[in-house]
C-alpha cells in the first residue's frame, strides 16, 4: 500500500470514528486530542497512524469499521504498516 493511500484509508477511518458518538468520546480522552484539534491533525500521517492504532486494539472496532467502508479486514494493518511508526516491531 502506497502512503498516500494509508492515509486515505485513515481518514476514512478517522470519518468512520467520528459517527461512533461513544468510540469517538474514548479516542478524545486516550489521545488528549479535542475535537477542534482533529481538524488540523488530520493532516499529519502520524496522527493518522495513531487513529489506525487506536481502532486495531479491538478486532470487533475493525470489523464494524471495514464491514461499513467495504473494505477487507487487512486493510486498516496494511495501511498502518505504509504510516510512519508503522515499521515497527510489535512483540503483543
Amino acid at each position: 500500500m502506497t502512503r498516500d493511500g494509508a492515509e486515505t484509508l485513515a481518514l476514512q477511518a478517522l470519518g468512520w470514528l467520528a459517527g461512533q458518538e461513544a468510540l469517538f468520546t474514548r479516542f478524545l480522552g486516550d489521545s488528549g486530542a479535542t475535537a477542534q484539534d482533529i481538524a488540523v491533525a488530520a493532516g499529519d500521517a502520524a496522527f493518522l497512524g495513531a487513529v489506525l492504532d487506536f481502532l486495531l486494539m479491538e478486532d470487533a472496532w475493525i470489523i464494524d469499521f471495514c464491514d461499513a467502508a467495504g473494505i477487507g479486514y487487512g486493510m486498516p494493518m496494511q495501511a498502518r504498516a505504509a504510516l510512519p511508526g508503522g515499521q515497527a516491531m510489535h512483540w503483543t
